[in-house]
C-alpha cells in the first residue's frame, strides 16, 4: 500500500512552567490538570518516538517507518546520512512562566561530549500576552570573563537581551546563542534531533522539595556565543497563497504558508519528507488517488517523500509552517 499524510500521537512534557495553552487555544486534550510545557509533535528521539495515529499504519512508530521505507518517507539524502534517526524534532511550547537560561551545544561539541547531534533550533510565535517577552542573545559586547564575573555576582539577567514579542514573530536560534522564552508566549519550535540543554540560571526557582535544578556553567561557558548583534528577530515578507521563507538552514528550511484558496504543492525536485503545523484554520490535504486527510489548528502531518504533489483546499483562513530539509 503506499504511503500517505501521517499524523502522529501528541507526546506531552510536563515542564515547571507549563500552562494550559496547548489545549484552550491549539486544541490539545492533554490532562489539564497537569502543567504541560511541551507538545512533542514529531519526535525520533529514544524513549519517545512518535506512533502513527492514521490510517493503516497506525499503531507504528517513526524508527519503524524508517527502516520499512527508507529514502520513500524521509529523501533518499536524508536516508544516506541519519539512516533510521529522524532529523527533526517538532514542538509546540506554552511558557507559563519563564524559561530557564540556556544555551545548546554545535555538532562537533555535542558529539565528542554526548555522542549526539547539536541543537540549531527556530522559534514562530503563536500566541503572545501582553508586554510578553523573549531572550535571544546577549545585549553588550562581552567575552567568557565578562559571562562568568555575571555569574559570580548574581547580575547575569542584566546582560541578557530582552525583547517585546506578538504573534507572527520569528526567530532563529543557532547553536551557541543564549536564550530564553518568557512568561506567556506560546510557540512552535523547529530543532535538530537532540535533547541537550546546557541550563544556565533558573531564576532561583526550587522543585516541590525545595532543591533547585541543575545547572551546566561548566559545558555553557565552553559553547556559548558571546557575540553581540542588534538584531534578532527574522524578517520576512508574509504572501497570501504562497510559501514565505523564515528560516534556511543546512539543518532544515521553514516557511510560512498562509492562504484562503486551494493551493498545489509540487515537491518532485525537494528530495525531503515535508511536515505542516497547522497554526490557526484548518483544511484538506488531497494527494492522487488516496482519501483526504484533514488537518486542523493545533495539528501536525508529516508528507513522506515519495509524494511529489498535493492539494490544500482551506474551509476558512489557514496558516501552516512548512518545514523540510534541503
Amino acid at each position: 500500500m503506499s504511503l500517505y499524510p501521517l499524523k502522529f500521537t501528541a507526546i506531552p512534557k510536563e515542564k515547571i512552567w507549563g500552562g494550559n495553552k496547548l489545549n484552550t487555544i491549539l486544541n490539545k486534550e492533554f490532562d489539564p490538570n497537569i502543567k504541560t510545557g511541551e507538545s512533542w509533535e514529531i519526535s525520533g528521539l529514544e524513549g519517545d518516538l512518535s506512533v502513527v495515529k492514521n490510517g493503516f499504519l497506525e499503531g507504528n512508530d517513526l524508527e519503524e517507518l524508517i527502516e520499512v521505507y527508507m529514502g520513500e518517507l524521509v529523501g533518499d539524502k536524508i536516508y544516506d546520512q541519519f539512516g533510521i534517526e529522524f532529523p527533526l524534532l517538532i514542538k509546540y511550547l506554552d511558557a507559563n512562566d519563564d524559561l530557564s537560561v540556556q544555551v545548546h551545544p554545535d555538532n562537533e561539541f555535542a558529539l565528542e561530549k554526548h555522542k549526539a547531534y547539536g541543537k540549531t533550533e527556530m522559534w514562530y510565535v503563536i500566541d503572545a500576552e501582553k508586554d510578553a517577552e523573549l531572550m535571544v542573545g546577549f545585549n553588550r559586547p562581552l567575552d567568557k570573563n565578562i559571562f562568568l564575573d555575571s555569574i559570580q555576582n548574581g547580575n547575569l539577567s542584566e546582560l541578557i537581551n530582552r525583547e517585546k514579542v506578538d504573534a507572527d514573530c520569528c526567530y532563529f536560534l543557532p547553536a551557541g546563542r543564549v536564550h530564553a522564552i518568557g512568561k506567556g508566549v506560546l510557540l512552535a519550535e523547529i530543532q535538530q534531533t537532540s535533547d541537550i540543554t546546557y541550563r544556565i540560571h533558573d531564576w532561583d526557582r526550587k522543585d516541590s522539595e525545595g532543591n533547585g535544578r541543575e545547572l551546566h556553567l561548566d559545558l555553557a561557558k565552553e559553547v556559548l556565543d558571546y557575540t553581540y548583534e542588534k538584531k534578532h528577530n527574522t524578517d520576512f515578507e508574509r504572501k497570501l497563497n504562497e510559501s514565505s521563507e523564515l528560516v534556511k538552514c543546512p539543518f532544515f528550511t521553514t516557511n510560512l504558508l498562509e492562504f484562503n484558496k486551494p493551493i498545489e504543492n509540487d515537491y518532485f525536485n525537494l528530495d525531503s519528507f515535508v511536515i505542516y503545523m497547522c497554526l490557526d484554520g484548518d483544511c484538506e490535504i488531497q494527494i492522487e488517488s488516496e482519501e483526504s486527510v484533514q488537518l486542523s489548528k493545533g495539528e501536525t502531518v508529516l508528507i513522506p517523500a515519495s509524494l511529489n504533489s498535493l492539494t490544500l483546499t482551506p474551509k476558512q483562513n489557514t496558516k501552516l509552517l512548512e518545514v523540510f530539509i534541503q
